[in-house]
């Protein structure tokens, strides 16, 4: 027994790094888990270790940025098992890079995984329990996204991801405040776990590094793992539109833009006033959180 017993889950980019700690723990907690990976093997191994543990999984390999293909992911997994409860977007790629050096290419495959990728599988799922709902069944439905620091405050050599992972936090907002009517409920985690993307740097891979004696693995995917797990469960149902933070035993809320009180002249400000109007915002404000690698 365990707090998604019998749900259905797809999780994007499943055959390795969060995805498949994700799919171990949604499948320990008894979710049905769809391990969808472009890479056959890797999703398979996932599978495997699942099932030899006792739980239930099963491989789908649909290319999450194209919008037809990534339809037959939700399919099968109702096909499969009756119903669909959640989707998990987790699949990513990095191709990092200076802004001032940064290609077409780069831009496009980094927009086309994380936020297309955002959308297509989410879409098929929404039209999925927006029928369901209209035909009068009840939906206790949710959509998890994978922001990232990055796109929260930015990071230097990354101005492609952080803008995708900016998408997919905005994304998130209108999600939440559109199919709350249908019984679905929306919500983005930025994680800091060790997986293959957070290791590539050598200095990141040592510090990251799980420890020798035993102790407690703060960097371990799993730990965020937690957290997604339980924004799954119906306990889950009245949490929506909101943006978590999960880094080792930590979990916290980002908050998103805010307006400030400003200040207001009660007619249109010249152009030499504006100067004078900055000091007095600048003095009042919050500083934003410094941009990663500043």
């Amino acid at each position: 027994m365990g707090i998604l017993d019998n749900r259905v889950v797809i999780i994007t980019g499943a055959g390795g790094g969060l995805g498949a700690a994700h799919a171990r723990v949604f499948a320990s907690e008894g979710a049905c888990v769809l391990v969808n990976d472009i890479n056959r093997d890797a999703a398979q191994k996932v599978v495997d270790e699942i099932t030899a543990a006792g739980g239930r999984a099963l491989v789908n390999t649909s290319d999450i940025t194209n919008y037809a293909d990534s339809e037959n992911a939700v399919k099968q997994a109702i096909e499969t098992w009756g119903d669909l409860h959640v989707v998990v977007n987790n699949a990513g790629v990095n191709r990092d890079r200076m802004f001032a050096s940064m290609t077409e290419a780069e831009w496009d495959t980094i927009m086309a995984v994380h936020l297309k990728g955002h959308f297509c599988i989410s879409s098929h799922a929404v039209h999925y329990w927006r029928d369901q709902a209209k035909a009068g069944h009840k939906v206790d439905a949710r959509i998890i996204n994978t922001t990232s620091g990055a796109g929260l405050q930015g990071s230097i050599g990354q101005s492609n991801y952080a803008a995708a992972k900016a998408g997919i936090a905005a994304l998130t907002l209108n999600q939440a405040a559109e199919l709350r009517r249908y019984g679905i409920t929306a919500n983005a985690v930025a994680p800091a776990a060790r997986t293959g993307m957070t290791t590539a740097v050598e200095s990141m891979a040592t510090r990251m590094a799980k420890p020798e004696d035993g102790s407690f693995d703060y960097w371990a995917p799993e730990n965020v793992s937690s957290l997604l797990a339980w924004l799954a469960s119906a306990e889950a149902a009245g949490i929506s539109g909101r943006v978590f933070e999960s880094e080792g035993g930590r979990i916290s809320i980002a908050d998103g833009w805010r307006s400030t009180q400003g200040v207001d002249k009660g007619d249109r400000w010249l152009p030499v006033e504006v100067g004078e109007a900055m000091q007095a915002l600048l003095a009042a404000e919050v500083p934003a959180q410094p941009v990663y690698g500043a």
